[in-house]
């Protein structure tokens, strides 16, 4: 557990080998946390591989906390991480709000990102956000009822579980449906406040990021993070290459 500001504990996991080149590694939502799913991407006998759970989101302690909770205090705490376990320079990979993430790390700290790996970016544009917003308005208007609250992160799983596989299933029930409480807590807080990265946006942000080694991943049928998103951030990123 890393101690952050404001009473936040962040729950911090390192795997790999600790003398390989040190990748960080920054999950979705925000507010998703760190899942087995992630670790698979990586080779442990070529990488020293660190993750953390965002404020708020996985482990991390206040579970849902949306106080002193913003995309800065993000950036913030990456810094504050890199700095504890004594790393000079890593590569960055992330996807959808990690992807996010990534790019505005690059951008604030240049000389400490050695090069980022990006799937499926999420540009955190409102045209991005749309679908999710009536529900994450509806979710922040219930914060006084847990029954309602309950009720829309099930709705707001099905349809996140229909546009990235157009499959229908159960809801999780227990302790899974209490997490995904959780999470959208989190992530209603920010699609509410635009992610703090309207004005200005953030693909108007990257400058620094022009000269870095970029590679992005993106499915041409994802209908969360659309593909135009990963187009239009390898047109600002000459030096990117797209897949």
């Amino acid at each position: 557990m890393l101690d952050a500001s404001h009473g936040h504990r962040l729950h911090v996991e390192q795997w790999g080998t600790p003398d390989a080149p040190p990748v960080l590694l920054l999950h979705g939502g925000p507010g998703s946390g760190l899942g087995p799913g992630l670790r698979r991407c990586f080779d442990p006998a070529r990488f020293h591989v660190i993750g953390l759970d965002q404020r708020g989101a996985g482990r991390s302690l206040p579970a849902g906390s949306t106080d002193h909770n913003t995309t800065a205090h993000l950036l913030a705490d990456l810094t504050l991480l890199r700095r504890t376990l004594g790393i000079e320079r890593w590569r960055v990979v992330g996807g959808s709000w990690g992807a996010t993430l990534a790019l505005l790390h690059a951008a604030a700290e240049r000389q400490a990102v050695s090069g980022l790996v990006l799937r499926s970016v999420f540009l955190a544009r409102p045209q991005d956000m749309q679908p999710f917003m009536p529900l994450a308005e509806t979710f922040q208007a219930a914060a006084a009822d847990a029954d309602e609250r309950r009720a829309i992160a099930r709705a707001w799983w099905q349809l996140e579980l229909r546009r990235a596989t157009g499959a229908h299933a159960p809801p999780p029930e227990g302790d899974a449906l209490q997490a995904l409480v959780q999470r959208y807590t989190v992530q209603a807080h920010y699609l509410h406040a635009g992610c703090w990265l309207q004005a200005p946006p953030l693909l108007d942000r990257l400058a620094p990021v022009r000269r870095l080694p970029v590679q992005i991943v993106h499915g041409t049928a994802d209908r969360i993070c659309p593909p135009e998103g990963a187009r239009l951030l390898a047109a600002r990123l000459p030096q990117a290459t797209l897949r």
